[in-house]
This record gives structure tokens, C-alpha cells and sequence, in this order.
């Protein structure tokens, strides 16, 4: 099984003439809806500063890229910066999750909007602690919200679980899935990185596992449809790594980082980041990658 890297890539760089991205774009989020890719990137300029840019494309490949970001830091909330979005649908409503950054440290964000452009906040009341890599389940499951996150808790950190039935008050976290063994690909740390993707053999999680060298990698899991608590299967390799010159040399060496997918005609498009510096795109049919599962 081998996801096919885009020729064209990388999709997005940085742009030069807009100072709000005119170092680094990265880690995309990524929603098809209506016939239209929606791309939601971490962008970084001079500043230091972490916005979020929006993209929009008819195949996946080109995308029309607006130049404003859509989404920017409250001076409260998260003056540092906003990173790494993550974007569902649910029902007629987006809700993009996304890393909020301020003199406190790193918390979870949560906004949502009908057109990308116009956001409204969640003040979500969630324990004081560092957390990340959070995404939302794209349905409820037992008519509840289900959010995958990490917790930011000693040297090693797993992938937990929450739930919501308001999108405010979150309860029942715990560990569902653990870093690897000492030596492996996922040793140090994991965090899911796409949106869960529903299939026929559960919910498919696409994640992202790192080794004592900092290397970045993607791995692949299956959680139960009815309880996505429960792991049903975990591959135990690596399903793509950084081998390009974008994903080895940038801002992170050695990165393949992903915060989107999505299945379109019977094949996953994964955007992720190449070494923390530009947006890419890789894809593999359906029934390749399921069936490693």
C-alpha cells in the first residue's frame, strides 16, 4: 500500500507579497463538500504569528487561494497565534478545531462558520492543561460530539477521547491509543491528524507518529463505528515518511504532517504539510488503503 504524492507538489507555498504568510503555509485541514475541496492551512509571516488562510479548488490539485486570512488570533485568547485547524461538517454547520496559543501555553480552540469567512467562537470549558492534535468526529455518535485530542502530559503523548453533548462541556477523557515502543516509528509522541473518515470497517484514523530522531511519519488505525473508543486495528508500519527534498528540507526537517482528508470518488486525497514549510497532497485508491485493515 503506497499513497501517490501529487507531481505538482507542493500545492501551496509561501507568499512573499502577503506578510501573513510569507514564511511558512502548512498543516491543511480539508473538507469536500458540494463539489468543492475547502482547505483551511496554518500560515506563519514575518511577525511569528500563526493564521489561518483558505483555498479552494474543483479537483483537488489548483486551488484559488484567498488573500486574507480567514481566520486570525484574538488578543486574549490566543495571541500567539492560531495553528493547525481541522475542519468537519456536521449537519449544515463547519466546525474547524483548531490549536490556540497563548502566554498560557497551547489549548483547544473551537469555532465554526457556514462560508469560511464568518466565525463564531466556542468557549469551551475543558480542564487547564496543555492540549493538541484535537479533531472532531464529522457525525454524533450515541447522540453525542466525540473529539479526539492530546493532552500534553509528561514525555510521551497518546491520542485520548471526549465527549460533548453541547460542544461547550466536554467529560469522559481517556487514553484510547498510545505512543509506540522505544524504537519504533511512533516512540515518542502520537496525535490524530485527519478528520475520522466512516467506512464500512469502522472509522478510519489517520495519524501522526514520531520517533526519538524527530522524524514525522503517518500511520493508519481503525476505531469502532458504534464506539470509537474501542481500537479495532492499528497497522503497525508507517503508511507514508518524509523522502522529498519539501518534506525533509524546511522550517522541521523531516515532517510529513497531515490535518485533512477526504474520499472522493472511491479515493483518499491526505493533505499534509512537508517539513513544516509548504502544503501537499498525496492519494491512494480506497480499496488499497482499506485494505491493509
Amino acid at each position: 500500500m503506497e499513497l501517490k504524492r501529487y507531481e505538482g507538489n507542493p500545492i501551496l507555498k509561501p507568499k512573499p507579497e502577503n506578510d501573513w504568510e510569507s514564511e511558512l503555509v502548512f498543516n491543511p485541514a480539508m473538507v469536500y463538500d458540494k463539489g468543492l475541496f475547502h482547505l483551511l492551512y496554518r500560515a506563519m509571516g514575518r511577525d511569528g504569528i500563526s493564521r489561518i488562510g483558505f483555498a479552494v479548488s474543483i479537483d483537488g490539485f489548483d486551488f484559488f487561494r484567498f488573500d486574507k486570512p480567514v481566520f486570525s488570533p484574538k488578543r486574549i485568547l490566543e495571541p500567539r497565534g492560531c495553528e493547525d485547524p481541522r475542519v468537519v461538517k456536521i449537519e449544515d454547520v463547519f466546525y474547524m478545531t483548531y490549536t490556540a496559543y497563548s502566554e498560557r501555553g497551547v489549548r483547544i480552540g473551537l469555532a465554526s462558520t457556514e462560508n469560511f469567512v464568518q466565525w463564531e467562537r466556542y468557549k469551551i470549558e475543558w480542564k487547564e492543561m496543555n492540549n493538541k492534535d484535537t479533531v472532531l468526529f464529522p457525525e454524533k455518535i450515541g447522540g453525542k460530539y466525540v473529539l479526539l485530542h492530546r493532552p500534553m502530559l509528561g514525555e510521551h503523548m497518546s491520542i485520548w477521547i471526549a465527549y460533548s453533548d453541547d460542544l461547550i462541556e466536554w467529560y469522559g477523557q481517556r487514553e484510547i491509543m498510545a505512543h509506540g515502543e522505544e524504537g519504533s516509528w511512533e516512540s515518542e509522541k502520537i496525535g490524530a491528524g485527519a478528520q475520522p473518515i466512516k467506512t464500512d470497517k469502522g472509522w478510519l484514523l489517520l495519524y501522526h507518529g514520531v520517533d526519538e530522531d524527530n522524524v514525522y511519519r503517518l500511520g493508519a488505525a481503525m476505531l469502532s463505528l458504534e464506539d470509537p473508543s474501542k481500537l479495532v486495528y492499528r497497522h503497525p508500519e508507517p503508511i507514508f515518511e518524509p523522502e522529498t527534498d519539501y518534506e525533509i528540507r524546511g522550517e522541521v526537517p523531516n515532517v510529513v504532517f497531515t490535518c485533512g482528508a477526504c474520499e472522493v470518488y472511491n479515493k483518499y486525497y491526505v493533505y499534509y504539510g512537508g517539513a513544516d514549510r509548504v502544503v501537499c497532497v498525496a492519494t491512494v485508491d480506497k480499496s488499497e488503503l482499506l485494505g491493509i485493515f
